[in-house]
């Protein structure tokens, strides 16, 4: 079967080099039983080439099964993938079956991989080096055949890095690893899934199919998508619904478009990164801002002391006329937090104020994160599910948190 084939099969819309490229590695590896590593963003289909994976391979008449890892609580998850037994836990009133005792001799898929609490996966290597699991409450040890795919939206990697996922596992999942891109890397591709969304739903609603203006198809094409698929899907339902004459414009596809993010890099045209800012190199930047300000403040404090007014602008010099030449009342203003009273004033004093008598600010990663999680949890009033939302973290992965930092 080749590419076109597939892609019609399985409704793929698109062109894209990095899409093709994709779809010719799924299609290679689903003659084996090699474990599956699908990388991608929210939204851009990842389900699907596990549907590939499985339908080409020799599994095909076994069973399939997909399991969003989170959405599954931490507390029910290791039932649920493995199976119970009768008394092993409140409310297991029977002995349970798990997914991979079911789903032997076919395919399940492992979506949000990433979200797996670690007791959860030690017991997933251990399936995959050895087929063997034991139940929730048994000492019996189980065989199955089960064939893994995985999916992620995160780095595997530098969570393992924060020990939060298992590197053996990561290494023993990536067998061979899928990058399914996302919809702002394959922008010749979004003009035609938005027409056969158009098409889908000018049938489900019975009306004409929705048209762009070139200005629209232009503003598509450089939009960012960061729903990916599912995203432009929506829009398309929407503009089939609520658009009269079934033309749109830019100035109406305006309308029906979030706003794009604030504050983050923006590529234009056909430029794109070669590799994504992560949240550790932005947090650096801001660090590194910090300390240039810090500076600036130590010169401006040091030529006060001196009673250099010539070095700082029109603007200062009008709302602080009172401070230059003063020595005396900058000192009153600055001893009770840096200042010996008892000592002369000088300037060493001041820079040895900025450079040893400041405590630093904390550096810890898990420190920042758990001042975050107050932070939003204070703002929300405790509301989990609103500071998750904001955190960008799942509600069952920020009430971890919680407990992980005794944050209750």
């Amino acid at each position: 079967m080749n590419l076109q084939e597939i892609k019609q099969r399985f409704e793929i819309i698109g062109n894209s080099p990095l899409l093709n490229l994709a779809l010719e590695t799924a299609t290679k590896v689903a003659t084996t039983d090699i474990t599956v590593l699908i990388n991608g963003e929210s939204g851009v289909g990842k389900e699907a080439f596990s549907k590939i994976i499985h339908a080409l391979s020799n599994r095909k008449h076994g069973p399939f099964i997909a399991v969003n890892c989170g959405a599954i609580p931490e507390g029910t998850i290791d039932s649920e993938l493995f199976g119970h037994e009768k008394g092993s836990f409140t409310g297991a009133h029977e002995t349970r079956k798990g997914y991979f005792e079911t789903v032997s001799g076919g395919t399940i898929f492992l979506d949000e991989i990433g979200e797996l609490p670690l007791e959860t996966q030690a017991r997933l290597l251990r399936i995959l080096e050895s087929g063997e699991f034991i139940k929730v409450g048994s000492s019996k040890v189980q065989k199955t055949d089960v064939r893994v795919v995985a999916a992620t939206n995160k780095d595997l990697m530098e969570l393992s890095y924060k020990g939060k996922f298992r590197e053996d596992l990561y290494y023993r999942l990536s067998t061979v690893p899928i990058k399914v891109p996302p919809l702002r890397e394959r922008k010749e591709d979004i003009h035609l899934l938005f027409r056969k969304f158009s098409v889908d739903f000018a049938e489900k609603y019975r009306s004409k199919p929705v048209a762009l203006e070139p200005d629209a198809q232009q503003m598509i094409q450089n939009y960012s998508w960061p729903g990916n698929i599912r995203q432009l899907k929506n829009i398309a339902e929407q503009l089939s619904v609520l658009d009269e004459d079934k033309i749109v414009t830019g100035a109406e596809l305006v309308r029906v478009l979030p706003a794009e993010k604030p504050g983050l890099p923006v590529f234009i045209g056909s430029q794109a990164p070669e590799q994504q800012f992560s949240e550790r190199d932005i947090f650096y930047k801001v660090l590194y801002d910090l300390r240039k300000d810090l500076s600036d403040l130590k010169s401006i404090v040091f030529d006060l002391m001196q009673g250099n007014q010539s070095n700082f602008p029109s603007e200062v010099m009008n709302n602080y006329p009172q401070n230059f030449g003063r020595e005396e009342s900058i000192v009153s203003d600055l001893k009770p937090s840096y200042v010996n009273p008892v000592s002369p004033v000088n300037s060493n004093q001041i820079i040895d104020i900025t450079e040893n008598n400041i405590e630093p600010e904390s550096l810890s990663l898990e420190d920042k994160e758990i001042e975050l999680i107050r932070k939003s949890l204070k703002k929300h009033n405790g509301k989990r599910k609103r500071a998750a939302q904001e955190l960008g973290i799942s509600e069952r992965t920020l009430y971890r948190k919680i407990k992980q930092y005794d944050l209750e």
